[in-house]
Formats: structure tokens, sequence, C-alpha cells
């Protein structure tokens, strides 16, 4: 199928009868000014996690970033868009599931050979977010896992709004194909969530790009497929929760010897 037939779809890839929101004027167009507008609630969203403020309340306290990370993104795309900004997401069925057990798997593969490769010639930072829960009871280390499916659900929106700002500026401003919007929005929006990494991982830029941007290539993979944030986002919690047991598990053993 040719680029003019299909519209510039990857038809190998891309679900078929569905496009990227606000895409196309899809179910509504945005403006460059209305996509500035939720950028700077991205930056607002990813500030209240990242800048270092103690958070009352305690464990539940540190509840709120991690609901202001997503709430204050699409809360911009609400008043911008109004009810379409459910676009982003889309029904739960078998199928959606299986993609993200796929792409999680995928991404653990992927995230432990590259930085197995990294780690060879860099020194990497290690997650201060396993040796914080190392100390947690039963209930603290589920009330953390609840908490970091939350904060990987803002991680999604903050990734995928501008995957899709970056889309419609290449393909308005600079007169991209639709693939090649795609693929430069896919490579620079991975970039971007890999140095939103560097303070989590000391400011490691190795590590923030080729490790962490390599995960968020993959874990984009399934949004361009289904256009549906659940499915990224479920694929993005079953990896960091596998990822953090993995961890969890090395920890209590050396503990243990």
């Amino acid at each position: 199928m040719s680029t003019t037939e299909d519209g510039g779809r990857f038809a190998w890839l891309e679900d078929p009868g569905r496009d990227f929101p606000y895409f196309r004027g899809q179910p509504v167009a945005l403006t460059a000014w209305q996509w500035l507008l939720v950028m700077a609630a991205v930056g607002v969203g990813f500030m209240s996690v990242a800048l270092p403020f103690a958070w009352p309340g305690g464990m539940v306290g540190g509840f709120v970033p991690a609901i202001l990370l997503f709430v204050i993104p699409l809360g911009a795309l609400a008043f911008v868009a109004g009810s379409a900004w459910r676009a982003l997401f889309g029904r739960v069925s078998g199928r959606e599931i299986k993609w993200m057990v796929l792409f999680a798997l995928l991404n653990i593969v992927v995230t432990l050979c590259v930085g197995a490769v990294v780690t060879a010639f860099v020194e990497v930072e290690a997650n201060a977010a396993i040796a914080s829960v190392v100390g947690l009871d039963t209930a603290g280390r589920v009330l953390f896992l609840v908490k970091i499916a939350l904060q990987l659900l803002g991680e999604e929106v903050i990734s995928i709004l501008p995957f899709l700002a970056l889309l419609t500026l290449f393909t308005r401003r600079f007169g991209a194909s639709r693939r090649g919007a795609i693929v430069g929005a896919w490579l620079l929006s991975a970039l971007l969530f890999g140095l939103a990494h560097l303070p989590t991982y000391g400011w490691n830029l190795v590590q923030c790009i080729v490790i962490i941007g390599t995960a968020r290539l993959v874990l984009t993979l399934p949004w361009i497929i289904t256009k549906n944030l659940w499915v990224s986002t479920g694929a993005h919690v079953l990896n960091d929760w596998a990822l953090m047991s993995m961890g969890l598990l090395g920890s209590t053993l050396a503990g243990q010897t």
C-alpha cells in the first residue's frame, strides 16, 4: 500500500481505523497557542515531581505529586479541547492487555541488554526508589506500587502529549510527511523523556539518554500501534513493577548474605 493510498500510515504497525488524536482535526484540532498551553502544563506537572519538595503526610502525601503529574497536563488539555481530552484513551480488552504484557516483556529484555552494554563502559546510578522501599512493610510496599502506577500514568501523559505536539509541529510547520513526523516525534520525545530523568539518576547523561531513552522508544510503540494511552501505561507499569521487584529481591537476598 503506498503512502498516498494509506494517508502516510505505517500499515504494518498501526491499527486500522484509528488515527492520532488532535492530528488532522480528529476529534478536534488544536492551534499552536493551545499546544503551547498544554506543553506549559506538561512542564508544570513535571516540576511537581522534579522539585525537591517534601510533601506533608508521609507516604500518603507522596501521592500528591504523582497525581499532579497527570492531572495538570490533562486539565490543560481539557481546557483547550473540551471533552475531546478523552481521545487519548481507549477501551481495554484482552487484546490491549496482550499488548501491555508483550511490550513490558520486550522492554525488560531491551533495558537489561542495553544496560549491560552501557555499564561495561560507564558507571550508572542506581534507582533510589528501590532502595527506599527495601525497609517498608508489606502495606507500605503495596502503597508504594500504587503510587508508582499513578506516577507512571503521569509519565505517559507527559511523554505522549509532547509526541502529539511534535507530530503537529513537524507536519504543519515543516511540511514533513506523516511517517517522517511520526519517526521524528518518536525519537525526540524519547530524548526529552530521558533528559527528564537526569535528576533521578544523578545527572548521568549517558544513562538517561541511552538506557532510559531506549526504554521510552519501546514504550511509545504500543501507543503508536493502538493510539490508546491505557496500553502504553499498562506496559510501563508492568515493566517498572517487574524491574523493581527484581531489584528488591536482589537487595533482600544481598542483605541475607
